[in-house]
């Protein structure tokens, strides 16, 4: 079971690695919308996965491949923590602030979105 969530931990890190550098670049703003956008989606994927898996509709292995190990490496809180500090930093305080709420309100919400979608 532990290599099945290392090999899922190694995709999901390399996933936000590469969706990470991709949405940067495409950005101009201080805002870190990388870790935005990989922890909302995670959080999505989460909520659909914990749904399957309370339904018995995904195996252990799969629940412990995707859930645990891609999405456990693919979101990123210690990121969003430092970028947090960073804004802090450069005296962005109301982007700071925007981003600790929008990243966990809307994390939250797409979680118990995900979970109720798929929870039937």
């Amino acid at each position: 079971m532990l290599w099945i969530i290392g090999v899922g931990g190694v995709l999901g890190s390399i996933s936000r690695f590469m969706l990470g550098t991709w949405v940067t670049s495409r950005t101009s703003s201080s805002y870190p919308f990388g870790t935005f956008v990989i922890n909302v989606s995670g959080s999505f994927i989460l909520g659909c996965l914990a749904a399957f898996h309370g339904q018995h509709e995904i195996s252990e292995m799969l629940y412990a491949f995707f859930g645990i190990g891609f999405c456990g490496a693919y979101t990123t809180f210690s990121t969003f923590g430092v970028e947090t500090i960073r804004l802090l930093e450069r005296k962005r305080t109301a982007q700071a602030i925007i981003y600790v709420i929008s990243s966990v309100v809307i994390s939250i919400v797409v979680a118990g979105a995900g979970f109720l979608i798929f929870n039937t």
